[in-house]
């Protein structure tokens, strides 16, 4: 059974840092894109930063380039999000997902949304202001 559990939410202030791990388990660590995604209250849930095994690092949302940096370590089968200079406006649930596919992350929107195979519970992250 594929499992992702997620951690390293919080609460934060203005301008602060959090980083938010990832711990997959039951899943082959060759080929994949595991994916981080964010749900602010009232709003749909949105591709944060991919990382896949064959292509890479990708960035989907303009207002986390140059402050979120997604990793992974493969002996740990763990993908983080170093999230700095956190804002109000990056609160919200954070979820990890991870694909099989290596190409998942070329994808953005509800098509690497729905894209993902398997999905973790959110850990929250509150920035005040």
């Amino acid at each position: 059974e594929v499992q992702l559990q997620a951690s390293g939410g919080g609460l934060v202030q203005t301008g602060g840092s959090l980083r938010l791990s990832c711990v997959v388990s039951g899943f082959t660590f060759d080929d994949y894109s595991i994916g981080w995604f964010r749900q602010a209250p009232g709003k749909e849930r949105e591709g944060v930063s991919c990382i896949s095994s064959a292509y890479g690092q990708f960035n989907y949302v303009d207002s986390v380039k140059g402050r979120f940096t997604i990793s992974s370590d493969k002996a740990q089968r763990t993908v983080y999000l170093q999230m700095n200079n956190l804002k109000p406006e990056d609160t919200a649930v954070y979820y990890c997902a991870v694909s099989s596919w290596d190409r998942m992350c070329m994808y953005r929107d509800d098509v690497l949304d729905k894209g993902m195979n398997y999905w973790g519970k959110g850990t929250l992250v509150t920035v005040s202001s």
